[in-house]
């Protein structure tokens, strides 16, 4: 029976906190297939790497300074971070939905599918999203690892089997995206970045409450939203429904844009 809870948890860790990370990486690769930009996915996936090697470094820095806590302040601000790139990101896709234009933009940059700085907003979402959640698990799996006595067989099934059911997502989201006209990609990415960093903002909100430097008042907050992974705080929430706002005026202003008027376009470099 031990054996089968020290599996079960470390298929829990493992995957809850992989999942998100991988869902943002695996959500930004379909794009980038989809879209034809296929040979910009190695910033991505660098991205990605470079944060599982930074995470085991953090929870090594964590374990030898902290007592194997983690600072609630740098979570807090890495995930601002993160959301503020996430937001652009969506921005970002949302406006190159048409199929004609994204054609045509392909074409003006002479087969570069995206400019220097949006290959770098890629690498550094990529980051932060792995990142974010990285260090933590390490942590988990270390704490588990001590409880049991080591990683033993058990423990790093468990890891196997949920590095396996991650690796079925991230092939299910591919296989979707090339299946499915280029409109909707584009807006399903953009709507799941922005739905993200919403989340993470909450997070974000949630650690300095736990801190003590927000207040939380959540009574009458209805229960879907904590649910739903949301912070269920009116602070959260009131902060949310402000990003929301400000997201619908950009689009009330977008749409009130002459059919001519072409916003500025980043220089492309090498």
């Amino acid at each position: 029976m031990a054996d089968g809870s020290t599996f079960a948890q470390a298929f829990t860790i493992l995957f809850r906190e992989g999942l998100e990370a991988l869902l943002v990486v695996a959500a930004l690769a379909a794009f980038l297939r989809r879209a034809g930009a296929a040979e910009r996915i190695r910033p991505l996936y660098a991205g990605a790497g470079l944060a599982v090697l930074a995470s085991f470094a953090m929870a090594w820095v964590f374990e030898a300074f902290f007592d194997g806590n983690h600072n609630d302040l740098i979570e807090a601000g890495v995930m601002l971070v993160a959301a503020g790139l996430m937001f652009t990101m969506s921005g970002w896709l949302f406006l190159r939905q048409d199929p004609a234009a994204w054609k045509a933009e392909i074409n003006r940059m002479a087969e570069r599918a995206m400019s220097a700085g949006t290959v770098l907003s890629l690498g550094g979402i990529a980051f932060l999203a792995v990142f974010r959640e990285g260090a933590e698990t390490v942590l988990f799996l270390h704490a588990l690892a001590r409880t049991v006595g080591g990683f033993d067989a058990s423990l790093l099934g468990g890891l196997l089997a949920a590095a396996l059911a991650l690796a079925v997502v991230f092939v299910a989201m591919q296989w979707l995206a090339l299946r499915l006209p280029l409109r909707p990609v584009f807006l399903l990415t953009s709507a799941f970045l922005f739905v993200m960093g919403l989340r993470l903002v909450g997070a974000a909100i949630q650690e300095f409450q736990e801190q003590v430097i927000v207040p939380v008042h959540n009574d009458g907050v209805p229960e879907f939203v904590t649910e739903l992974g949301f912070n269920g705080s009116w602070e959260a929430l009131a902060v949310q429904g402000a990003i929301v706002l400000c997201a619908l005026a950009w689009l009330v202003v977008r749409r009130q844009r002459p059919a001519g008027t072409v916003a500025a376009r980043p220089q492309v470099s090498g």
